[in-house]
């Protein structure tokens, strides 16, 4: 009797599989902790090829385990960061692997600081790292562009202010309007619809995303990664008008422009008609302006040419004056050796019959009537040359007075750019440019140091 006692008084074993055990902790966590809010400071984050987040909670004695699937991390307003400190929505559970509790996290919201500027924060870092923001990216807008498409709300002052201003500065533009949310659920889907398909149409040359002011939640839109990355992959050039100046989204730094507002991108994607016709007038007057310095040019050219071929006919016709002379010359010595020769002989036949006749009376007289006759004949001569001569030195005193070689010499000189242009204006040559200067004798390199305009 006694032992029977001793033994009802044994309690029974209640034995557990570690499995078993664990499974019934979870299932009482999961009981009392469906619903749970977990302050603390994020440590040891641990982002995973799966696209889990792991991180640890911790005060200054303690810490707890937490997990956020993927699938929940895609809807998190910001992406976990060691350092914040947060309140962590989720419930308890047990990993039964590692017999470890942890909390399933399905929401985070920063202490001390809005999920949304961190957010924002968050993956303007990410975009910038991978140079979506780089200024070598930017695309220039076209100058005219005929076809602009707009993405924004087909309701509102937003659309009615940006026709109204295009019409006014350039009427008969192509504008074609995609119609998208622009806050709100779907939003983003939207707006991204519609740029993708400005990108696959091919049709716009230009597109503006725009939207009106609002606080950060109703902007929240252009800060979604997925509308970042259709502006960057648009192969047109895109403008950012959202909100007022003061605002700043993802968009606007992805953007090849930023407007402060709608209105301001209406403005500044195209210029106004009487612009454009300014633009024209001015291209119209550098082109005269240009037109007259080439006829300058070339008639400057055309006169030095002229100068040339005037001075090469002189040349020729003082040449052909000069061959005449000398064949004068030629003809004049002839003669005279003739001449001589011819008295030679008479002299030697006179002096043969004064030998024989010895007739000096006679012979010397003979000689008196021969060397006037001579000498007549040398003064013409040298009346000749003189008179050729003197011809040749007003041809040459003429061809010097035309050479502009003359001008130099009085102390003139020719100013002339690096591209061997004759400066004429002071503006076509300001500071700092060199300049080429020829002299009556040699040439000089300068850079000017002033350059003044005399208004006349």
């Amino acid at each position: 009797m006694a032992e029977q006692i001793s033994l009802d008084l044994i309690p029974e074993r209640r034995i557990f599989t570690v499995g078993q055990l664990n499974a019934a902790i979870r299932s009482l966590l999961d009981s009392e902790f469906q619903d749970v809010w977990v302050a603390g400071e994020i440590s040891g984050t641990k982002l995973a090829a799966s696209g889990h987040y792991y991180f640890t909670l911790k005060e200054e004695s303690s810490q707890l385990r937490c997990v956020c699937f993927r699938m929940t991390a895609r809807f998190l307003r910001f992406k976990p960061q060691d350092g914040v400190a947060v309140l962590a929505r989720g419930r308890v559970d047990v990993y039964e692997a590692r017999g470890e509790y942890q909390l399933l996290v399905e929401a985070l919201e920063p202490q001390g600081y809005g999920a949304l500027q961190l957010a924002f924060e968050q993956l303007k870092k990410k975009l910038s790292e991978e140079g979506l923001f780089d200024a070598g990216r930017k695309r220039p807008l076209p100058k005219l562009p005929a076809r602009i498409g707009i993405v924004t709300s087909p309701r509102g002052a937003v659309i009615r202010d940006m026709l109204q201003i295009l019409g006014r500065r350039f009427p008969g533009l192509h504008i074609r309007l995609y119609p998208a949310l622009v806050q709100g659920e779907g939003s983003v889907e939207d707006v991204t619809r519609a740029i993708d398909y400005f990108s696959g149409s091919g049709w716009p040359d230009v597109v503006i995303v725009a939207r009106g002011g609002g606080s950060i939640e109703d902007l929240w839109t252009f800060n979604e990664e997925a509308v970042a990355r259709a502006i960057a992959r648009c192969p047109v050039p895109v403008i950012s008008a959202i909100g007022h100046e003061t605002d700043f989204t993802i968009a606007d730094f992805v953007a090849d422009l930023r407007a402060p507002t709608p209105s301001a991108a209406a403005e500044l994607v195209i210029c106004t008609k009487e612009q454009l016709s300014e633009r024209v007038e001015a291209a119209r007057r550098k082109l005269e302006h240009a037109l007259r310095y080439r006829l300058a040019d070339a008639g400057r050219r055309l006169h030095q040419q002229g100068i040339g071929r005037a001075s090469s006919v002189v040349h020729r016709m003082i040449g052909r004056s000069m061959q005449r002379v000398d064949d004068l010359v030629y003809r004049l010595r002839d003669l005279m050796r003739v001449k001589l020769d011819r008295q030679d002989r008479a002299r030697r036949e006179l002096d043969e019959r004064l030998r024989k006749l010895d007739l000096r009376l006679r012979l010397a007289a003979w000689w008196r009537r021969l060397d006037p006759a001579a000498a007549a004949l040398g003064r013409h001569i040298h009346l000749e040359l003189e008179r050729r001569q003197a011809r040749l030195d007003s041809l040459s005193a003429q061809l010097t007075q035309l050479s502009p070689l003359r001008i130099l010499e009085r102390g003139y000189a020719i100013v002339q750019d690096e591209a061997g242009r004759v400066v004429k204006d002071a503006e076509a040559a300001p500071r700092g440019v060199e300049v080429g200067i020829r002299l009556a004798k040699g040439r000089l390199r300068a850079r000017v140091t002033e350059s003044m305009t005399e208004k006349g």
